[in-house]
């Protein structure tokens, strides 16, 4: 026999072990509390003192939080380009888990796990929002009562924000600040 088949299985013993060794991911950070006197990073409003959900950002794995007053103001920053691709993670309040006047910050989740409802009648901070859900069937059930459309967060973009600031989307009141943060292409569900 071959002398190199005599040390083929200490070779993929040593491979394997060595397989064993690699580092832990590292975890993501998890969502910050919401602080009196914390402000928007788009827009510097206090974001203690507005309804609905709120949002924060972070654009490295272990960073501080980047807050936001609303999910609109959330994503009018990370549907920027040069934002896009820096972003580690983001939060949004499960509006199911947490009451629209004054969300809790237990209630934070993935905003890449959360289902959104555009053009319903509620209002955040600078007028029409997304409300943000863990799952689907709250959704849809906001959506029933409080109208609007389901979106998943790969389905918001920039012309979605455009058309939700503009009071295309239902639900009257248009969000001015949010209109002009730029062009992008979009769909619904």
């Amino acid at each position: 026999m071959p002398r190199f088949l005599l040390l083929l299985p200490l070779l993929l013993s040593t491979l394997l072990i060595a397989g064993c060794n690699e580092p832990e991911p590292v975890a993501l950070a998890a969502a910050e509390p919401i602080e009196s006197g914390d402000s928007c990073h788009v827009c510097g409003m206090l974001i203690d003192e507005h309804p609905g959900p709120k949002g924060q950002a972070f654009m490295d794995k272990q960073g501080s939080a980047l807050k936001f007053c609303s999910t609109a103001e959330l994503f009018a920053f990370l549907r920027q380009p040069e934002n896009e691709t820096r972003l580690s993670h983001a939060y949004v309040h499960d509006v199911a888990a947490a009451p629209w006047p004054t969300p809790d910050d237990d209630a934070f989740i993935l905003a890449s796990e959360a289902w959104y409802v555009a053009g319903h009648d509620q209002r955040g901070s600078m007028g029409h929002t997304l409300a943000s859900f863990k799952e689907r069937r709250h959704a849809e059930a906001f959506a029933e009562t409080h109208g609007g459309e389901l979106y998943t967060f790969d389905d918001i973009d920039l012309e979605l924000l455009a058309r939700l600031s503009r009071g295309e989307l239902g639900g009257g009141e248009a969000m001015g600040a949010m209109a002009g943060h730029g062009d992008g292409h979009g769909g619904g569900h």
